[in-house]
């Protein structure tokens, strides 16, 4: 079964993606639908999924490393750089970083993500509709 994570450009809303993922993984009757992610502009979007984050991202579900420093090791990147990164991605939700003693452990929860940015801004579409 592929897990997808939808993430949208729209005002920022992740109140109940943290409640619902963890609800997922307790073995727990979830409502249908697949979990979404909102990111508050394009701008924002093109931050969080630059190529080195994607890359991070792959290596993450692709290898499964136990720790910052090995992820750093299999995208040939300094583990300072990456732990930056990995926070980053936590922050918005797209990896949980586990904790064993003083290791960092990041995991993808998803097997794929269906983004749907928009090609023109609402001020776009407004100014377009004036015309």
């Amino acid at each position: 079964m592929t897990r997808t994570l939808h993430v949208q450009i729209k005002s920022a809303d992740r109140s109940g993606l943290k409640e619902r993922l963890e609800a997922i993984d307790a073995g727990d009757d979830v409502e249908p639908g697949e979990p979404t992610l909102s990111i508050e502009d394009l701008e924002t979007f093109g931050r969080v999924f630059r190529s080195t984050n994607l890359e991070l991202l792959e290596a993450i579900v692709e290898h499964e490393p136990e720790n910052i420093r090995e992820l750093a090791r299999l995208v040939d990147r300094n583990p300072p750089e990456v732990l930056e990164n990995v926070n980053e991605l936590a922050d918005y939700g797209l990896i949980e970083v586990e904790e064993n003693g003083s290791a960092k452990r990041p995991v993808v929860w998803y097997d794929e993500i269906d983004a749907d940015p928009p090609l023109t801004s609402a001020s776009g579409r407004e100014r377009k509709a004036n015309a």
